[in-house]
Parts: structure tokens; C-alpha cells; sequence
């Protein structure tokens, strides 16, 4: 048998491996759920922003573009179940750089459509009081 029909039946019983990533790690959940919420922050999901998201998804977190629209099915279905403010305190105790990859990703989706909502910066300044960062952590390498 050949390798891409073990890898079609092991993914037919155990689910996408995109989703089971995303599951399996409620930090990486969160941060997805708050890069969506950053994307709906000013009333629309633009294709750049989706695009966005998708290569931090991949580029970040190693998810790739083929389960992209599996992991996005799996937050619509599950994410109700966790507020903004829920998502943020899972970065709370993370180290600097964690919380400011957060923030970084953020800011990212939000400048993606080359129009930044007020919506959006408020999403953004509550998220970064949140973690105790401030907008200089956003440019500091």
C-alpha cells in the first residue's frame, strides 16, 4: 500500500491533524479564537485577513493550508464555549515573548486589510493591557 493511502485511512480514523493539534493544545485554541474575534472586529472577514491568518497558521504553528478549513469549522463549532477574556488569561503566565507572538499576530490581522477599525484597535489596546505589553512590544525584536 502507499504512503498516501496509510496516511488517507490513519486520517479518516483519527481525524485531520489540524484539528487535532488545535484540540490537543488549549493555548494554541485560544489564540486562534482570539485571531478570529480580531478578524470579525470590524465587521467583516476580508480575503487578506483569512490569507493572514492562514500563513501564521502555518508559518507559527505548523498547521497546514490543507486543514485550514477544518481547524476554522472546528472554532466556529467549539469556540462559543470560551469568552475573549477567557482566551486572553491563558497567556497571562506565558513568558514575554509568547504573550508578545500573541499581540504580533494580532496587530497583523488587524493591518491585513490596510485599514485599521477603531473596533480593532480597541480589541487590540484591551489585549495588550491584558498582558501587562504595551504598543513598543510590537516593534521590539
Amino acid at each position: 500500500m502507499s504512503q498516501g493511502m496509510l496516511a488517507r485511512i490513519y486520517q479518516l480514523f483519527e481525524g485531520d491533524p489540524g484539528v487535532r493539534r488545535v484540540a490537543d493544545d488549549p493555548v494554541l485554541s485560544a489564540e486562534l479564537l482570539l485571531l478570529f474575534r480580531m478578524i470579525l472586529a470590524d465587521g467583516t472577514a476580508s480575503e487578506t485577513e483569512m490569507a493572514t491568518l492562514r500563513r501564521i497558521c502555518q508559518d507559527s504553528f505548523g498547521i497546514p493550508e490543507a486543514s485550514m478549513d477544518a481547524v476554522i469549522e472546528y472554532l466556529n463549532e467549539f469556540g462559543y464555549e470560551t469568552s475573549g477574556s477567557q482566551a486572553i488569561a491563558m497567556f497571562q503566565d506565558m513568558d514575554d515573548e509568547r504573550r508578545r507572538m500573541l499581540a504580533k499576530h494580532m496587530a497583523e490581522i488587524a493591518k491585513a486589510d490596510k485599514q485599521l477599525a477603531k473596533n480593532e484597535v480597541r480589541l487590540l489596546r484591551r489585549t495588550l493591557e491584558m498582558l501587562g505589553l504595551s504598543p513598543v512590544d510590537l516593534v521590539r525584536e
